[in-house]
C-alpha cells in the first residue's frame, strides 16, 4: 500500500493553490527547499509527476490534478471537523472569504453584519468584490454572493434579498438634447453608457413588456465595470446608463434622472448567498449563512399578507 503522510498532503494542497513552492512556504512556515524535498519524495512513492516546474510556474499534472480534486475537499472537511469540536468549548472563530458584486454586499454590511460581527468578535469576513462569476471552489472563497439566476446549480443558495428590476435612466439635460426612446430599438440612435464585466463580456439590454422581449446592442460613448461611476456618467448628461432600479431610486425621486421604457423593465430573482452544497461549510460560514437566513425570513414576514 502507497502511504501519503497528511503533512505531505497538506503541502501539496498549498503548492497547488499558490502555485508556487515560496508562496506555500511562507503560509506553512517552512523553507521552499524543505517544501521541494517533501514532494520529490511524494512523487517518488507514488511514481507520478505532481507539478511541472520551471524557473518561473509551478502547475499541477493531470495526475496531480487529480490527486488535488480528490484531496483537497476531504482536507478542507478535516480541517472543519477539528474547528468544530474546538468551537465547542472556545469562542466561534474564523476567516469567511466571500466574492461578491458590490451592490449585493451592501444590504449584508447593512442589516446584518453589525449584529453578527458584534456578537462573534473572533470571526472575520474578508469581502472581495469582483464583477465576474468567478469559481468560488477553485479560487479559494468559503461562499459567494449573486443574483439567483447567476448561482450554480450544484450550490446551496440563501435568498436574501428582493428581486431586481433593471431601469433605463438618463438626466433631464441629456433629454433635453435628444428626444427620449418610445420604444427598446429606439436605443440604437442614442448615446448608451454600457456595462463591461471583468471577464471582458459586454452586458446586452435584455427588456420585455407583455410577453414581448427585446434583447439590444447598445452603442455609446463610454464603457464601465462599476454601476457606481455609470449612474455618476448618467447624472452627468453623458448618455442613457442600463442600472438595477434600485440603484437609481433615490436620484429618480429626486428629479436628477428620468425612468425611461419604464414598461420594459424585466425583473430577476433577487442576491444570494451561496456555498458549496457538496462540503461541510466551517462553523464560522454555518453561522453567517444561518444569520442571513433569519434576517431574510423576518424581512419577509413583515411584508404584508405574509407569515
Amino acid at each position: 500500500m502507497i502511504r501519503a503522510a497528511l503533512p505531505e498532503l497538506t503541502a501539496f494542497i498549498a503548492i497547488a493553490e499558490q502555485r508556487s513552492f515560496s508562496g506555500a512556504a511562507k503560509i506553512l512556515g517552512v523553507s521552499a527547499s524543505a517544501l521541494s524535498h517533501s514532494m520529490r519524495g511524494l512523487e517518488s512513492r507514488l511514481e507520478l509527476r505532481l507539478f511541472n516546474r520551471t524557473t518561473r510556474s509551478v502547475a499541477l499534472t493531470e495526475a496531480g490534478k487529480q490527486l488535488f480534486n480528490r484531496v483537497q475537499p476531504l482536507l478542507g472537511d478535516l480541517e472543519c471537523a477539528v474547528n468544530d469540536v474546538t468551537s465547542e468549548r472556545n469562542t466561534p472563530s474564523g476567516l469567511i472569504r466571500i466574492s461578491a458584486t458590490e451592490s449585493s454586499f451592501r444590504l449584508l454590511i447593512r442589516h446584518v453584519m453589525p449584529s453578527f460581527l458584534r456578537d462573534n468578535p473572533q470571526i472575520h469576513i474578508e469581502c472581495i468584490v469582483d464583477s465576474r462569476l468567478v469559481d468560488i471552489v477553485a479560487d479559494g472563497f468559503d461562499a459567494g454572493i449573486r443574483l439567483f439566476d447567476d448561482v450554480p446549480r450544484d450550490m446551496i443558495a440563501i435568498r436574501f434579498g428582493p428581486d431586481v428590476r433593471f431601469a433605463a435612466v438618463a438626466s433631464p439635460e441629456y433629454l433635453s438634447r435628444h428626444p427620449a426612446p418610445l420604444s427598446p430599438h429606439d436605443l440604437k440612435d442614442h448615446r448608451c453608457i454600457r456595462f463591461r464585466f471583468t471577464s471582458g463580456t459586454l452586458f446586452r439590454w435584455d427588456l420585455g413588456h407583455l410577453g414581448r422581449t427585446a434583447s439590444i446592442d447598445v452603442n455609446g460613448p463610454m464603457t464601465m465595470d462599476n454601476i457606481n461611476l455609470m449612474t455618476e456618467a448618467a447624472l452627468a448628461g453623458i448618455g442613457i446608463a442600463w442600472l438595477p432600479e434600485h440603484q437609481a431610486r433615490e436620484h429618480l425621486q429626486a428629479g436628477s434622472l428620468v425612468h425611461l421604457l419604464s414598461d420594459w423593465g424585466p425583473c430577476y430573482p433577487g442576491a444570494c448567498l451561496y456555498y458549496p452544497a457538496n462540503r461541510h461549510p466551517p462553523i464560522a460560514l454555518r453561522m453567517f449563512a444561518e444569520a442571513v437566513r433569519e434576517w431574510a425570513r423576518d424581512l419577509e414576514c413583515n411584508q404584508p399578507g405574509t407569515c
